[in-house]
Parts: C-alpha cells; structure tokens; sequence
C-alpha cells in the first residue's frame, strides 16, 4: 500500500507530494497533469522489474517510439543542464512474500521509505541517445510508533494497522548511498542490522535499481518492497482485450488491459475457497444488473472442449445468451470490475484512467460505488474477504466529483512550483478540501466555493426534456 508519495522533476511533478489512503480520487480539467501522477506510480513499478531505460520506454508519452528519448520524462530535460528527478515512496509492504525460487521470505518490518534519484547522461562517441544514471537509491524502515502520525487516513488501529504493521529495527537502512571519488555507492545492509558487513556497488554505470535485482529470500525485506512496487497496476481496460476468449492454456489472472477476463472468472469460481461456482456467478450477475438499460438474467464462463476455449457468455432475462464479444464498451468495463472485486488475489494498487468512460450518467453511482468497493475496508484487518488492494482514480466529471466522498477527494489545478534548479515555473498542484484528513498538512486546502464548478450543472446543460415539443 502506497501511503505516500513525494516526486520533483518528473514530468510537470515539481515538489509534489500526495498523502493517498485506501481510495484516492483526483479530480481537475484536462491539462493539468492528473495522468502524470500515474506515470509516475507506473515508473516506480516499472524500475523494481526491468532496466531504467527499458521501463523509461513503457511509460506513456515515450512508449511505442522505437528509440523515445528519456529526456522525456524530466521536466525541462531538453534545456536543463542537470535534469534530474526525485522519489520518495512511503509503503506498507507484504508481511510475506515468495522470491524468485519459490522460497518464502517474511520482512524485518513492513513500513518502509524508499528514496531514489535518477539523472540524465547525453550521449557521447558513437550515442546517439542518451541514458538515465542512477544517483542515489536508499530503503529505511519508519518506527510502528510513528505509525499514528504517518498514516493519517481514517483506520482502525487495532484491526487494521495492527494486521499490516510488523517489525522492529534501529540503525542502519536496508539501502543506503554513499559517495567515493565524486561518485555514488550503493550498499545493500542485511536485514540484520549491524551484523554482516554491507554490499556495495558503483552506481554510475548500473542499468537499473538494486531493488530490481533482488530475486532471493535473502534480502526478505527489499524483496517484500520489490514485490509491493511490482503490485502497482495501471488498469487501462481495452474492449479488443475485453472482448477475447482464453484458450485453455492462457493464464488465470486478468491483465491490467482486461486479457484473460474469461481465465480469470472461471477460476474464481471453480477455486476451492469459493464454494459453489454459481454463487460467484449469481454475485458478478447481481451486481452487473445494477446497470440501467442491462438485462442480466445471469452470467457464466463455458468451456468448450473442441475448441479449448473460455467464453463469458451473458443471459438476458429473455433467455437470449450472449457472448461477452457482443456487449458494449461501457458493460465489459464494469464486468471486468465486478470479477476483480471478486478476485481474492487481486492486491496491490490500482489507478483507473476516467472510470465513467462509456458509462451512462444514470449508472455513474454504480460505477463510483463499485470502485469504491475495490479498495480495501480499513476498519477491518486484510484478508481473504477484504483483500489488501488500494484504487487511485482521477477524472474530470463533476458528476463523479459529487458522488465521491469529499474524504477521498484531491483537486488538481496548474501554478507556480519550485525547481531543484532554483527557477519557478508551472506544475500540478493538488488540494484537498478544507476540514478532510489530508488537509491539516496543506497550506491552503479548497472550500467548497472553491469547487463550485463541480456542484453546479454547467450553463446551458439541458436536464430535462420538453416531450410537448417532441
């Protein structure tokens, strides 16, 4: 669970830092860099799993060019002559985890800062692109009694932090950096503390993280961090991936672009902790009729045996069954929705792109209700009934913004920022409303007159209809 997250350089990101909670909802016009927060988050998961450069080219606004240049992603970084970016992420990591061997590997605590800073080298003799440096990178445990103070959205102490927070330390960080002959050195400390001598390594030349190289259960707790950050999902579901079937031999898990939905379903619901099939079936049926102008009279996964396929079909009241390939956009959105709520190993965090697309106004409450849902409850402890998933999801529709608690709620707006170059220009900004939880840390939090746009239904909107005329 990301609780916080400070970045400077990235993108528009200058100084920026966000405090989220179970369910975060930012909301602004378009233009104003609400997507960058994402690309963000995408970026810092991207580099716990691949090489700076390969993850760079992933990241949207440099991905799909063959040789996108980094310098994309800094701010000013085809001017400044030290671009540079800066992340800091605060994190609630697994309690355990698996490496890559199959091995288990429990953490020496599960609240951790993780820091890393990353610059820009042009290129030189036959380059012709340049290549991202890794400048400093540090992992540090933060004290279960600072807890109260650091995680300040609404929870239970005794059931829910109490469930997630674990550990003891005192001294020296997992990674730390350090400098020899102008250069930076990163050392991995064990997970013992003082005991064992550090492992250090010339950062200047490494093609990515130490977190991204740590596949052993003998660093559990940078492990446990590599697998919270590769947990980081950016849900951009596509109707073409939606709409395909699963051949026998496709994987059971859904795709952050919707693939492997028939896969997915039908292992939930013939999996053992389910129960009965039809259940899990009734309950995606249950909660996709909630959608106005949608007859659902059921819904389930056939298998057919010729083919070695997986279909989701859907019956209508009428007792005409349909392939999911026939259903509209906005339908197999909310159904993919509806099966990861059901998906007891679906966790980590999830950040929507502007979930009212192709959903009608009157099903915008159940679209928002759903979402909401998706996030874990954090008056109870996690679990197999309340699975540890975190949402962030940013849109520009007032209608959204009315329907989502003002808890929940940041607003993005374009101004003056500071750069680590000592010059002002424009970046995000992000508020929340007066008398919330985020915002007795804000200088200048909203009001509700300041989000009077969101609350009134714009000039000219027409709201009914004159059938006297029609």
């Amino acid at each position: 669970m990301l609780t916080r997250l400070e970045v400077d350089g990235f993108k528009n990101l200058l100084d920026l830092k966000i405090e989220l909670g179970a369910f975060t909802c930012i909301a602004g016009p378009n233009g104003t860099g609400k997507s960058n927060v994402f690309d963000a988050i995408q970026f810092l998961s991207l580099l716990s799993d691949m090489p700076m450069m390969d993850a760079a080219q992933q990241v949207r606004g440099v991905h799909g060019e063959r040789i996108g240049d980094p310098r994309d992603l800094f701010w000013n970084g085809y001017e400044s002559k030290s671009p540079r970016i800066r992340f800091a992420a605060e994190m609630i990591v697994p309690r355990q985890v698996e490496d890559d061997f199959g091995r288990i590997a429990k953490p020496t605590i599960s609240f951790l800062r993780y820091e890393l800073e990353i610059g820009y080298q042009a290129p030189s003799g036959a380059e012709r692109i340049g290549r991202l440096r890794l400048l400093k990178e540090a992992l540090r445990h933060i004290n279960i009694g600072d807890a109260p103070s650091r995680l300040r959205f609404p929870h239970s102490a005794a059931h829910f932090r109490s469930a997630v927070l674990q550990g003891r330390r005192s001294g020296t960080a997992f990674i730390s950096t350090s400098e020899e002959q102008g250069e930076p050195v990163i050392s991995i400390h064990q997970d013992g503390g003082s005991r064992g001598k550090p492992r250090p390594s010339a950062a200047s030349r490494a093609p990515g993280t130490v977190v991204s190289t740590v596949t052993g259960s003998d660093d559990p707790t940078i492990l446990a961090t590599r697998r919270e950050m590769q947990s980081w999902r950016r849900l951009a579901l596509e109707p073409s991936a939606l709409r395909t079937s699963d051949r026998y031999v496709d994987p059971r898990y859904m795709e952050s672009d919707g693939r492997h939905l028939p896969g997915a379903l039908y292992r939930i619901a013939t999996s053992e902790t389910s129960g009965d099939s039809q259940r899990v079936y009734s309950r995606v049926a249950n909660r996709l009729a909630e959608l106005t102008g949608v007859s659902v009279g059921g819904i389930d996964v056939v298998a057919d045996d010729v083919r070695e396929l997986l279909t989701v079909y859907l019956r209508e009241r009428s007792g005409l069954r349909l392939p999911a390939r026939s259903l509209s956009e906005g339908t197999l959105r909310f159904l993919a929705l509806c099966v990861l709520l059901e998906d007891p190993g679906a966790e980590g965090l999830f950040c929507m792109e502007e979930p009212e697309n192709g959903i009608h106004p009157a099903n915008l409450p159940s679209m928002v209700r759903l979402v909401e849902e998706l996030a874990v409850d954090t008056t109870e402890a996690p679990g197999l009934d309340n699975p540890f998933r975190q949402v962030v999801i940013n849109t520009h529709s007032p209608f959204v913004v009315q329907l989502v608690s003002p808890d929940d709620l940041l607003f993005a707006s374009v101004g003056p920022r500071r750069t680590h170059e000592g010059s002002v220009s424009p970046g995000l900004i992000l508020k929340p409303l007066a008398g919330t939880w985020r915002a007795s840390r804000d200088a200048s939090p909203y009001t509700k007159a300041d989000i009077l746009p969101y609350l009134v239904s714009p000039p000219g909107a027409q709201l009914t209809v004159d059938l006297d005329a029609a």
